[in-house]
């Protein structure tokens, strides 16, 4: 379960900067300043809506990307496994605190009685 998350965790960090870069490239409304840096060159390779459509769909498939792994560590992180039952397969039986009726006929009269109270194993 621990390479599970892992790898849900690594494909989430290579998307989310893989989004964070795709949205640094893309032309904007006002893409003349963008074109001055450089980011003009990308589109001379794919035509010229080309890359707007490439780099747009690359965008939304690795945003969807990231929303499943998201939702996906999500369902990990909140799962809890059920506690087991034994060996059994049954309830375990709870500890009996004080003897039971037909056990405390039979006991000796001179046994001690435990107390909880504060000195009371003292002697006197």
């Amino acid at each position: 379960m621990l390479y599970l998350k892992t790898l849900i965790i690594v494909v989430q960090l290579l998307s989310a900067l893989g989004v964070i870069g795709l949205v640094l490239l893309q032309h904007g409304k006002g893409a003349d300043m963008g074109a001055a840096f450089g980011s003009g060159a990308s589109g001379s390779l794919f035509g010229a809506t080309g890359s707007a459509n490439f780099l747009s769909r690359t965008t939304a498939v690795l945003a969807a990307i990231f929303f499943i792994t998201t939702l996906a560590l999500t369902y990990l992180g909140s799962y809890k496994p059920q506690a087991s039952a034994g060996v059994l397969g049954g309830a375990m039986p709870t500890p009996a605190s004080a003897p039971a009726a037909g056990a405390s006929a039979s006991a000796p009269a001179s046994a001690p009685v435990a107390s909880s109270a504060p000195g009371a194993d003292v002697p006197k």
